[in-house]
């Protein structure tokens, strides 16, 4: 790294709002209340949501996670994930005789009854989202036969439609807002009758975290996102950050995972997390930061946020009557 002078001022610009959205923050706490109340095990059919920390968490205070339901010994209690689930996974968990806690984020929610009810008037359902996503897989279980995917600018030409005066998109929730624009318009171009959803399916936190970042990454030569490879709304946010003038920026799950060679003549590093990361990681990064000279800390909130959502219905009722 360069020397530090005197005149050197170096400092770090914190994303505000960042971190624990609603829909992660009312998954992690419904696993923890369900290893209150029943004791362990509780299963978790897939990770309950895409950050390493909190799975390694949750598993040492007895979650024991699978990537199928069938893993689960029958009777017991499975947790599904915030990314949501298709009807065929509810159909083998009833069958299978299992207890279930759906911890499937509202807004995702919000997405597949709109699913649902498009595939009622037999529209066709261009779903905007990456491919083998779990939420993804979820959305499309709800209409299969009516569902394409569109991943990415270049699928956009190899849709083919019924009849494309009934067509509608969806999306998923974690997606880039302007990437998802621009997919959008192009595929407008292609259908002019393309009809918008009732209402904005990429969730609140994402885009608000996605604002926070397009305002420090303007004043930074460098970005710091933290948050696990598999996080989608994570990985937008990095490419979020280069779009909006970062010189660079980079995901890593923890502080260990930076590198000090990319501070090397940076004097503003912009930092902030994905959608299911617990502050404590980000607090470490600050740490690190500030043993290197980055100690003055500017909070910068561009919107402000408050959602919050009740637990999943299964365990208010368990939690009311004990």
């Amino acid at each position: 790294m360069e020397p530090q002078t005197p005149t050197t001022t170096r400092s770090v610009l914190l994303a505000k709002p960042r971190g624990y959205c609603a829909g992660v923050d009312r998954a992690v706490v419904a696993v923890e209340k369900a290893l209150e109340q029943y004791g362990a095990p509780i299963y978790v059919r897939k990770q309950i949501v895409h950050n390493t920390h909190v799975v390694k968490t949750l598993e040492a205070k007895g979650a024991i996670f699978v990537e199928e339901t069938e893993e689960v010994p029958e009777g017991a209690i499975v947790v599904f994930s915030a990314h949501g689930v298709s009807p065929a996974v509810h159909a083998e968990a009833a069958r299978r005789g299992l207890r279930t806690i759906d911890a499937t984020c509202p807004l995702v929610t919000k997405v597949h009854n709109e699913a649902r009810r498009f595939a009622g008037q037999d529209y066709d359902i261009l779903l905007i989202g990456h491919e083998g996503h779990e939420e993804v897989e979820g959305t499309s279980g709800e209409a299969p036969d009516h569902i394409q995917l569109v991943d990415g600018l270049d699928a956009v030409d190899k849709i083919q439609v019924r009849n494309p005066d009934k067509l509608v998109w969806l999306s998923q929730t974690t997606l880039s807002v302007d990437e998802t624009t621009e997919t959008v318009r192009r595929l407008k171009q292609r259908f002019p009758t393309l009809i918008d959803p009732p209402s904005d399916d990429i969730c609140y936190a994402t885009q608000n975290r996605q604002t926070a970042v397009k305002e420090i990454a303007a004043r930074s030569q460098l970005v710091i996102v933290v948050g696990s490879e598999n996080s989608s709304n994570s990985k937008r946010l990095v490419e979020v950050a280069k779009d909006y003038g970062a010189d660079a920026a980079y995901l890593v799950d923890n502080a260990s995972y930076i590198r000090d060679e990319w501070l090397d003549g940076v004097t503003t590093v912009g930092l902030t997390s994905g959608a299911s990361v617990p502050e404590e990681l980000v607090e470490e990064v600050l740490a690190y930061l500030a043993e290197r000279g980055f100690g003055e800390v500017e909070e910068v909130e561009p919107v402000q946020e408050s959602m919050r959502f009740a637990l999943p219905h299964e365990l208010r009722k368990d939690l009311r009557s004990a």
